[in-house]
């Protein structure tokens, strides 16, 4: 029976790092090209980021281990929070989050859709290291993450963290798959890819919202019921450090925003008439419902951070928000090119904010390039957990750049999509899209990758290139095609 609920890089001394001025002049470019109201909201931002310096470890603090709070936006565009340049979206909880620690502008998802980069947030691994992770995204019930690897969660729970998941899932379906057979203690949410936010149909039709392995009845918004949860978990008396993923579906489609119940009516009868398409609400939408949706998202991660203030733990949470990829076609993206499911910038660069009071001072800004893998080889440095040798990391520690004011050496971001691939060496992108032509970007001068430097540079190209190939190497092949 269900349950029932009763009725949430520099560190020089120039005041901006280079991408952090680029950021400022083009949020201040925007706002020139909008109306009174929404210029006003964002000349704020702007003043912020103008604000903002450039990196700086706070050495010599310490703390005991931290609590973690992970939040993910579903499908969140790389400038879709007034802090990263929107002019006509306000997200002042999230602007304060990223005044209270670090901005990263260089942060990237793991891939370019949902499942694939929560394999590689979950384990700190490529996606293509797991057969569930080739899935772009998931839709079979017979892939998903197997139980025995290593994740986040069991090894934060194996040093003594309490571990929780609410929110969005994805990585597979029961009976073999679920977050509390991957290592955390508790679940609450949704396994597939999408739902509609008040019936909770999923993509197949059936419900899909679940307590552990049992669904749990409550037909009330979702980001409201997924907000009230995360808050109350953040509120309780833990005795023990804990890990809290919580994955928003937020701003996915469908596009209804909360009071919208004649258009979400509609949708569940397209469903239930047996429309297969009728959650990816291909007929629906607009900027002004985007941008609702967004706003929506914003409150409820302040919600969440109010309960964390008021349960006396804020100083020694440490809490990271980022999207799962790029934006959908509601999104602002701005100056970057592409969406979700690309290898361009505008499908894998994604608005990221740390903050953690005890360790980590605010106003700051990096430009140093990091993706997904990286947040996981980091929390569990910092939680005091080794990762298992069989299942070595491909993501890197960013604790000694964010607590030693180490430098971070240079490495290469990779990535690799059905018909795309794409690799990040400092300022320098090789990138090669469907029409299979090798593509060389330096994004220092051309974010918007509009400038070829292939045949300017040669040499650079074969290097990353062949980089590339010596990575992809080593990963599982993509099934074929039927």
């Amino acid at each position: 029976m269900p349950s029932q609920h009763s009725n949430g890089s520099t560190r020089s001394g120039s005041p901006l790092s280079r991408r952090a001025f680029t950021t400022a002049v083009a949020t201040g470019a925007a706002t020139a090209a909008v109306g009174a109201p929404a210029a006003a909201a964002a000349g704020t931002a702007s003043e912020e980021v103008a604000k903002e310096r450039p990196f700086r470890a706070a050495r010599g603090r310490h703390s005991r281990r931290p609590n973690i709070l992970f939040i993910l936006g579903d499908d969140l565009g790389w400038a879709d929070l007034s802090s990263y340049g929107a002019p006509h979206i306000r997200t002042p909880n999230l602007d304060r989050l990223g005044r209270q620690g670090v901005r990263f502008t260089d942060a990237y998802s793991g891939s370019a859709t949902c499942s694939p980069t929560r394999f590689s947030l979950y384990t700190g691994r490529y996606p293509g290291r797991t057969e569930g992770g080739l899935a772009e995204p998931i839709a079979d019930r017979s892939v998903g993450l197997d139980p025995t690897h290593p994740t986040l969660a069991s090894l934060l729970r194996g040093v003594g963290y309490s571990t929780a998941l609410i929110g969005k899932w994805h990585c597979g379906y029961l009976p073999d798959h679920s977050p509390v057979k991957s290592g955390w203690d508790e679940f609450f949410g949704n396994f597939g890819g999408a739902l509609e936010y008040y019936s909770k149909l999923g993509l197949d039709g059936e419900y899909d919202l679940y307590e552990g392995d049992a669904t749990y009845k409550d037909l009330r918004y979702y980001t409201r019921v997924l907000t009230e949860r995360a808050s109350e978990f953040v509120l309780r008396g833990h005795d023990k450090p804990w890990l809290l993923n919580l994955n928003f579906t937020t701003p996915h489609w469908p596009w209804i925003a909360d009071g919208d119940t004649e258009a979400s009516a509609e949708i569940v009868r397209r469903i239930k008439a047996g429309d297969g398409r009728a959650l990816w609400h291909a007929d629906g939408g607009s900027v002004r419902k985007y941008t609702e949706m967004v706003e929506d998202l914003d409150r409820s991660v302040g919600e969440v951070l109010k309960a964390l203030k008021r349960s006396g733990q804020e100083e020694d949470t440490l809490v990271v928000f980022a999207s799962d990829n790029g934006g959908e076609r509601f999104s602002y993206n701005w100056p970057l090119s592409g969406n979700k499911s690309s290898l361009q910038e505008g499908g894998i660069r994604v608005p990221s904010v740390l903050r953690w009071p005890a360790r980590v001072d605010g106003h700051q800004v990096s430009d140093l390039p990091v993706f997904s893998p990286d947040w996981t080889a980091t929390l569990l440095e910092l939680g005091g957990a080794r990762p298992d040798p069989a299942h070595p990391l491909d993501g890197v520690s960013l604790a000694g750049y964010l607590l030693r004011d180490e430098a971070p050496k240079e490495r290469d971001l990779f990535w690799r999509v059905r018909g795309e691939r794409a690799l990040r060496r400092g300022d320098w992108k090789y990138y090669r899209g469907r029409n299979g032509a090798d593509q060389l970007f330096n994004l220092a001068d051309d974010q918007r990758e509009q400038a070829d430097r292939a045949a300017a540079e040669p040499k650079r190209l074969a290097e990353l290139r062949a980089s590339w190939e010596r990575t992809n190497s080593g990963l599982l092949p993509y099934p074929a095609v039927s």
